[in-house]
């Protein structure tokens, strides 16, 4: 069972599944949500529409459609000036651990995560990085069954040398 880091383009990465960094409706924004929108094609458009969106903290899946990745997860990070700081560190934590909850359930060995909520969402990127290693190790911890990679994904350079950082790299 391994974190792992690596820089690049989410959607290409051949896992179990991505995460999506998604919106509340879930059907489709800027960054990475657009980016994993535009690649998985208009199934994935479709497929949201019958979630119902998201709230907040949780998490929903659908299959990958075009993407090399089976599945993706879709979660809702904190928008980080529309709560308290606490809430705001216990609904990314939520993000990330429900997520990961998803992937198990879902009989998933490898998980990809984008930075969730630091791009508009303005969550501090040092904070950001230090709770979802915590919640991933935290979760890797109590010995999934199926889940046994959990890679963070980073688009930009400044995430990835904070992660680096952070993980001891």
């Amino acid at each position: 069972m391994k974190l792992k880091l690596i820089q690049g383009d989410i959607t290409k990465l051949k896992v179990d599944a991505i995460v999506n960094a998604a919106n509340n409706s879930l059907l489709g924004g800027g960054g990475v949500d657009g980016a994993i929108h535009q690649a998985a094609g208009t199934a994935l458009l479709e497929a949201c529409r019958k979630l119902n969106g998201c709230a907040t903290g949780e998490a929903k899946i659908t299959p990958g459609f075009n993407l090399a990745a089976k599945n993706i997860i879709h979660t809702v990070g904190p928008v980080y000036h529309a709560h308290s700081v606490d809430n705001a560190k216990k609904l990314l934590e939520s993000a990330y651990r429900e997520s990961l909850k998803l992937a198990e359930k879902n009989r998933c060995n490898s998980i990809a995560f984008p930075n969730i909520s630091t791009g508009v969402y303005g969550f501090p990127k040092i904070e950001a990085a230090e709770i979802a290693i915590e919640t991933a190790s935290n979760f890797l911890e109590s010995k999934p069954v199926f889940l046994n990679e959990i890679l963070f994904c980073c688009f930009d350079t400044a995430n990835y040398l904070i992660y680096k950082e952070k993980l001891g790299l």
